[in-house]
């Protein structure tokens, strides 16, 4: 196996080098449209927040059929008109049609029989003795088949994000399922000392960063579609690395050098290409960029916060380019940083902030172990080597 699948690699000098901050980011977008998912049609409960791969159309025009706009009578022709019966929604229709001078009593919604010129509301109307009045208009409070939107008509285009009311919208027109370009991400979580229920104790840490990636998947327009749990097994790491079926295989806590640490030596094992090795930021230097074929794989650290700056980093500009569309942790707007924040010398920091009119303001609790700076902030200011002072780079957090 070479790592490629016979897919062209993306242009991208020095494979496997260390990155600095920028680059890296850079080297997973561009990989991200390379691996470009397919749209796949999914159920409507799934499609949320994926971008459309394709056009949707009507199936049925909208409204399919003259249906009631409020709860009132049907008419025909001038009033009064003779009452002669009732029409519910849902119900079968009971009256093959209006002549002129005939009314039904009509609910919100429901079919209205053919002849009727307008629906008269209730609270226009006045009835008795079986004999209705009041001043109807033509045309008025029935909405007719079609009117809203043909058979056939493009309702939602290629490359929109599904919202809420898209999925309405695409309910109330027949469809069961979407085309969405959504990549499917798998999560291992490594580590012996890693526990995923109860009280962390001596020798035995909760897992804190297995539950924040489907929520950053799902922000970045992606899908966690397996999340599982091993130990600092090697051979248990590359039968679970090689088994995968998944677009991105993401790796947390194996992706430093230490003893415990197997993901590199496993990536080498089934032939990938390394396209990053490690990225000069802080916290989350140890991070890992690499391809087998068509899947990506992204290697975090174990430590949460670290993690988490890493997703940001390679993950979520990786998997929404596979699903063409921004990154959505990009702000076009930049910050003056306040209180007193110091550069490194060759690394770029990620300081978790609270901004608000066009300024950053850090948390604290910003150790690579924590993830209570994150959860107090709005989004990390930038630091780059060697900082000036000047106004910042923001990255939008979940």
């Amino acid at each position: 196996m070479d790592g490629t699948g016979g897919v062209p690699m993306v242009g991208d000098p020095g494979h496997g080098a260390q990155r600095s901050w920028p680059e890296a980011r850079e080297t997973a977008r561009r990989l991200g449209r390379a691996l470009a998912v397919p749209p796949r049609e999914v159920p409507l409960d799934e499609a949320l927040g994926a971008v459309l791969g394709d056009d949707v159309r009507a199936l049925v025009g909208l409204p399919a059929y003259d249906a009631s706009a409020m709860d009132g009578f049907a008419v025909a022709g001038e009033g009064p008109w003779r009452l002669i019966g009732t029409q519910l929604a849902g119900a079968p229709a009971a009256h093959a049609g209006l002549r002129p001078g005939e009314a039904v009593e009509i609910a919100t919604g429901a079919h209205v029989p053919k002849g009727t010129e307008a629906v008269l509301p209730y609270e226009r109307a006045t009835v008795a003795k079986g004999r209705v009045e009041g001043d109807a208009v033509p045309g008025r409070h029935v909405r007719w088949s079609g009117e809203e939107t043909a058979p056939g008509e493009t309702v939602l285009t290629r490359g929109s994000v599904v919202t809420p009311a898209a999925l309405g919208l695409a309910a109330s027109l027949g469809h069961e399922t979407l085309p969405v370009r959504r990549p499917r991400v798998a999560v291992i979580v490594t580590g012996d000392e890693v526990a995923d229920s109860g009280l962390p104790g001596e020798g035995t840490v909760r897992d804190a960063i297995g539950p924040v990636l489907p929520g950053v998947a799902r922000w970045a327009g992606a899908r966690v579609t397996r999340a599982r749990r091993l130990g600092d097994d090697r051979r248990a790491l590359r039968a679970a690395v090689a088994g995968e079926d998944a677009d991105v295989v993401a790796v947390c806590g194996s992706s430093s050098k230490g003893p415990a640490d197997h993901f590199r030596a496993v990536l080498d094992e089934v032939g990938a290409t390394v396209m990053v090795d490690g990225v000069s930021c802080r916290p989350g230097h140890p991070q890992v960029l690499a391809r087998v074929g068509g899947t990506a794989f992204v290697g975090l650290p174990g430590n949460p916060g670290a993690a988490l700056v890493a997703a940001l980093t390679l993950l979520v500009p990786l998997v929404s380019a596979m699903a063409d569309r921004p990154d959505p942790g990009r702000v076009a707007v930049r910050a003056v940083l306040e209180g007193d924040v110091r550069p490194h010398p060759r690394d770029t920091r990620l300081v978790p902030v609270r901004v608000a009119e066009g300024h950053a303001r850090p948390v604290g609790h910003d150790r690579p172990g924590s993830l209570r700076g994150a959860a107090l902030a709005d989004a990390y200011a930038v630091v780059p080597p060697g900082w000036d002072g000047s106004d910042v780079e923001l990255v939008r957090l979940p």
